[in-house]
C-alpha cells in the first residue's frame, strides 16, 4: 500500500533491502567476533575477572551505592531543572520586552558553558563563599552544573514546543475572553506537553548521563567513580566498564520506556476526551421537537 510520503518497495527494492540486511548483519558478527578475539588475545575474557561481578561484595559495596548516587543527583536535578526551564521557556514569550530580554540572556549564557565548567565554577564558589562541607560538596556542586546547564536547554524546548502549536489555538482562546496566562496554563501548555515529551526525555538522559562528570573531576561517588574503585581492587578495568556501561544503558532504557508509555497515554487520553451520549441518556423537549418540526396544535393541512 502506497501513501503520499511513502511508496511500496517493488521486487528489486524489497531484494536490495535484503542484500543490505544480510550484509549488514554479517559486518555487524565480524565486528562482534573481533572485538572478542581482541579481548580474548588481551586476556580480559578470563574468570577471575569477572567473577566479582557474581559476588554481591562488589554490588553492594561499589556499584549500587554509586548507582543510588547517580539517580539522586540526576532526581534532584531533574525536579528543579524542569520547573525553572518551563518558566523561562515561557518567559522568553512574555509581551514585556524587558521579562523576554533577561530571560533570554540567561538562558543564552547558560546554554554557551560546557555543563563540566559549571560543576567546576560550582565547587569553588561552594569552597571559597559558602559553609558546605566537604562531604555534601561534590553533589551540590554536580546538582548545580546539572541544573544550571539543562534547565536553559529545556527553556528551549519548552519555547520550541509553544510556538509549534497553530496560532489559532491563542487566538481562539483570547477570543472567548481569556487572559495570556490563562491561554498558556489552560490551553498552550497541556498540549504542548506531549509534543515536547521526547526531548525532554532525551535531555532527562543527558542529566544522567552528565553526573558521570563529576565522578571524574569532583570526586562525586556516583557510579562511575565506584567503578575506579572496584577496578583498583579487582584489577578488571575492562570488565568494569562494560558492566558499568550496561547499567546505564537499563536505566536510560527504562526511563525512554516510561516516557514513551506516557505520551501514548496522554495522547489517547486526548483522543478520548468526546463522550458519546446514548439514546437513554437524551432528554428530549416535546416543545422544541414540535417547534423544529411543524407538528404543533395550531397548524393546519
Amino acid at each position: 500500500m502506497s501513501s503520499v510520503l511513502y511508496d511500496t518497495p517493488g521486487p528489486r527494492a524489497k531484494r536490495r533491502y535484503v542484500l543490505f540486511s544480510v550484509v549488514f548483519g554479517l559486518l555487524f558478527a565480524l565486528l562482534l567476533w573481533w572485538i572478542w578475539q581482541t579481548m580474548d588475545d588481551k586476556g580480559q575474557l578470563k574468570w577471575n575477572l569477572w567473577e566479582p561481578f557474581t559476588t554481591s561484595q562488589a554490588w553492594t559495596t561499589y556499584l549500587l551505592p554509586g548507582l543510588g548516587d547517580t539517580l539522586k543527583a540526576a532526581a534532584i536535578s531533574m525536579v528543579i531543572a524542569l520547573p525553572l526551564g518551563a518558566v523561562f521557556g515561557i518567559a522568553r514569550l512574555s509581551d514585556h520586552r524587558w521579562v523576554r530580554g533577561i530571560a533570554g540572556t540567561v538562558v543564552e549564557f547558560f546554554r554557551s558553558i560546557p555543563v563540566l565548567l559549571l560543576m567546576l565554577f560550582a565547587n569553588e564558589f561552594y569552597v571559597r563563599s559558602t559553609n558546605v562541607g566537604s562531604e555534601e560538596r561534590p553533589l551540590y556542586a554536580v546538582v548545580t552544573g546539572l541544573v544550571l546547564y539543562n534547565a536553559s536547554v529545556l527553556a528551549e524546548i519548552v519555547r520550541a514546543g509553544i510556538l509549534s502549536l497553530p496560532k489559532g489555538q491563542s487566538e481562539a482562546a483570547m477570543a472567548v475572553g481569556l487572559r495570556k496566562g490563562q491561554t498558556m496554563s489552560s490551553i498552550l501548555l497541556p498540549q504542548a506537553v506531549t509534543a515536547m515529551l521526547p526531548a525532554i526525555v532525551s535531555q532527562l538522559v543527558v542529566i544522567v548521563k552528565d553526573t558521570a562528570l563529576g565522578g571524574v573531576m569532583l570526586g562525586y561517588t556516583e557510579l562511575l567513580n565506584a567503578r575506579s574503585t572496584l577496578a583498583a581492587n579487582y584489577a578488571n578495568v575492562v570488565p568494569s566498564f562494560i558492566v558499568v556501561g550496561i547499567i546505564f544503558i537499563i536505566v536510560n532504557f527504562a526511563l525512554t520506556t516510561f516516557a514513551a508509555w506516557l505520551e501514548a497515554r496522554l495522547r489517547r487520553s486526548k483522543k478520548g476526551t468526546g463522550t458519546v451520549l446514548g439514546e437513554d441518556m437524551v432528554e428530549v423537549n416535546p416543545a422544541a421537537v414540535g417547534g423544529a418540526f411543524g407538528t404543533g396544535a395550531g397548524e393546519g393541512v
